[in-house]
Order: structure tokens, then C-alpha cells, then sequence
């Protein structure tokens, strides 16, 4: 009895299952590092924008080789910064004018 054509996989769709797979693997792995990169990003994009004065787009002149994919938003009426991996990591800096930029606590 011959398999119908749907019934086999293509060879396509099987490299493309494993190359998702392999990236979601990859993204899991690097995860606590991203955890850090994006606590690293917001602290210091809070202190550029709220204690230098500096525009957010500025501020990403200040972050370390490697942090391209880290994306910053603000909360101007909270005077907060919000670093972010999509889907992966994200953290809070808010700043207080006594005590600086501040983290906010993790969620988990």
C-alpha cells in the first residue's frame, strides 16, 4: 500500500520544525543573559534620560557591543524606562529623585 503524498512530510517542513525548534532552544538557553542584559539596558537608559536629560533614541549610544536587541520604551508620566527582548525578557527602571533610578521587583 503506497502512503498518500499528505500523509508524508517534507523534508521542507521538517528542517523548518527543526530550525524553530533549534531557535526556541537557542532563546531558552540565553534567556538569564537577557534577563541581565535588558536589567542592565533599562538602568542605564533611566539614568541618560532622566538624570543626563538626553533624548531616549540617545541613549542607546550608551549600551555596551551586543545590545542591539534590546528595545526601550518610557513611561514619562511614571518617569519609568522599560527595557525589552519580545517575548523573551523585559524590566522596569523607574526613577525617583531621591533615590535614582531604581528596579522595579521581578515578577515571576
Amino acid at each position: 500500500m503506497k502512503a498518500s503524498r499528505f500523509l508524508r512530510p517534507a523534508p521542507l517542513t521538517l528542517l523548518l520544525v527543526t530550525l524553530l525548534f533549534a531557535a526556541g532552544l537557542y532563546a531558552w538557553r540565553q534567556k538569564p543573559l537577557l534577563e541581565l542584559g535588558v536589567g542592565y539596558g533599562a538602568r542605564v537608559a533611566c539614568g541618560c534620560r532622566y538624570i543626563g536629560k538626553r533624548s531616549l533614541a540617545d541613549c542607546h549610544k550608551d549600551f555596551e557591543p551586543g545590545m542591539a536587541l534590546i528595545q526601550l520604551s518610557e513611561d514619562a508620566a511614571n518617569k519609568s524606562i522599560r527595557a525589552s527582548v519580545p517575548l523573551i525578557a523585559s524590566r522596569t527602571v523607574r526613577f525617583d529623585p531621591i533615590l535614582g533610578c531604581q528596579a522595579e521587583p521581578l515578577r515571576r
